[in-house]
């Protein structure tokens, strides 16, 4: 079978299934509506908020997997949940990063985090109205859980948590660079 006829078939399954939201779907918007929580936390004064809001990130950012594999194993895969996932994890990290600013996120690391998650997030939805699909790669996953994992380092404090995030803003601009290449024929034809 073509790749564009398994695109459509794709499409057309996806548009039948996007019609109800399931359990995997409100796991997202769960998500989606905590970040505000997380974000309050954070910022307060209360006492152990440091420890409660990595807590509540780490609820937000595990359940990721959660709706990822409830979402596939249950063959729910939906449009709005190709869409909302994606968005709850770059919300959820340019919230932490935009927050943790001169506390232990250097200002360049946030931007070009943020800057990459833009970029490819533009890039693929350029793919999506070219008809094409570019894949989740690897390095896209392992960059998501390095961020999340450096950013809980951050709000802790933790030893080490600068080198956290240097190698997860590393990561990110390999990830980035990564989706660029594969993108490259879209890019060439906007350029």
């Amino acid at each position: 079978m073509e790749k564009t006829e398994q695109l459509k078939m794709k499409k057309t399954e996806q548009k039948t299934q996007s019609r109800r939201i399931n359990l995997a779907n409100k796991i997202t918007l769960a998500r989606i509506l905590l970040i505000p929580v997380f974000i309050v936390i954070l910022v307060s004064d209360m006492k152990h908020h440091a420890l409660i809001a990595t807590i509540v990130f780490a609820i937000i950012s595990l359940s990721d997997f959660f709706d990822g594999y409830i979402a596939r194993k249950r063959n729910e895969v939906t449009a709005v949940g190709a869409m909302l996932d994606p968005l709850a994890d770059k919300l959820l990290i340019s919230a932490a990063l935009v927050f943790l600013i001169g506390r232990g996120v250097a200002a360049w690391m946030a931007y070009v985090i943020i800057a990459r998650e833009f970029l490819i997030t533009g890039l693929r939805m350029l793919a999506t109205v070219k008809n094409t699909d570019i894949p989740v790669k690897m390095s896209g996953k392992i960059k998501t859980t390095v961020q999340m994992i450096a950013i809980g380092m951050v709000i802790l404090s933790w030893p080490y948590f600068n080198v956290a995030m240097l190698i997860a803003t590393v990561i990110t601009i390999y990830s980035g660079l990564e989706y660029i290449w594969m993108g490259r024929r879209l890019l060439k034809d906007v350029f």
